[in-house]
């Protein structure tokens, strides 16, 4: 399982001034632990992909540990159609794998957000 993947709100310049800056660490031979980020274009566009169902659902699939779609749409007492939607988009976004066996599971052990406020 990976370890932590960082939750913001931004723009593609800072993503540039971001890599822009690693970039230029790798060149001066500076090394720094990879850091891991899932950027969203404004909180509502955060909000529309992690609501609160897939929220639980993530939480619920990391405590239970590995399972199908239909186990976990069982234990979540909600229709598979839904889950099946909501774990497709948390596959896109990287936040559940799929196993070798096609089970599903979170993918990172801290999911950490953060969101400024505009000046």
């Amino acid at each position: 399982m990976k370890s932590k993947i960082e939750v913001t709100v931004g723009n593609v310049s800072g993503s540039l001034d971001r890599f822009e800056q690693a970039w230029q660490r790798g060149v001066a031979g500076k090394t720094r632990s990879a850091e891991v980020r899932l950027t969203f274009e404004s909180l509502p566009v955060l909000l529309k992909n992690l609501t609160p169902a897939r929220w639980t659902l993530l939480e619920t699939l990391r405590r239970s540990g590995s399972m199908s779609i239909n186990e976990l749409a069982r234990l979540l007492g909600r229709n598979y159609k839904n889950v099946h939607t909501d774990v497709t988009r948390l596959i896109e976004l990287g936040l559940i794998d799929r196993t070798q066996d096609q089970q599903i599971a979170v993918a990172w052990d801290t999911i950490t957000a953060e969101m400024k406020l505009a000046a």
